[in-house]
């Protein structure tokens, strides 16, 4: 489980690092609320914020195993409005832009927040976060939820 959420944790945190800072590699937090404006959220500057600071939190607290069905609430609801509103329209294929890598985020996400974050995590240190249906049942609730909120908008 630590390798699993490590790796997708830490990926999705470096994908809002890029949005937020502008590190490695990415346009920063001035080009990222640009392109959010185009797509048509607006202001572009607070989906700038939403998006990035779901991705870079998220992806560190799912990382850690801290609070990890919130966060992977948090990156199940980036990813929906991403298949949304820019690789749904592009087909399954990653290679053609279209919804691959999303949809393996949420299923990561959703599966963690199922299973359990494993014995290395933080979260294993408190009451909470054992996973079980029904947190994932409420993990996927509050990403859905998170994700319309911000469709509707």
């Amino acid at each position: 489980m630590l390798l699993i959420r490590l790796t997708f944790g830490l990926l999705l945190a470096g994908h809002g690092a890029q949005k937020l800072f502008g590190i490695f590699g990415g346009d920063g937090f001035t080009a990222t609320a640009k392109g959010f404006a185009a797509l048509g959220y607006r202001p572009g500057r607070l989906y700038a914020v939403m998006g990035g600071g779901s991705e870079f939190p998220g992806g560190i607290g799912f990382a850690l195993g801290l609070f990890t069905s919130l966060a992977a609430a948090a990156l199940i609801g980036v990813m929906i409005n991403a298949m949304a509103t820019v690789t749904g329209a592009h087909g399954s294929w990653d290679t053609q832009g279209g919804v691959e890598y999303s949809v393996c985020i949420t299923v990561n996400a959703l599966a963690i927040a199922a299973i359990g974050p494993g014995k290395l995590a933080v979260d294993r240190l408190f009451p909470w976060g054992k996973g079980g249906w029904a947190e994932a049942a409420l993990t996927l609730f509050l990403g859905g939820m998170g994700a319309a909120i911000v469709l509707i908008l």
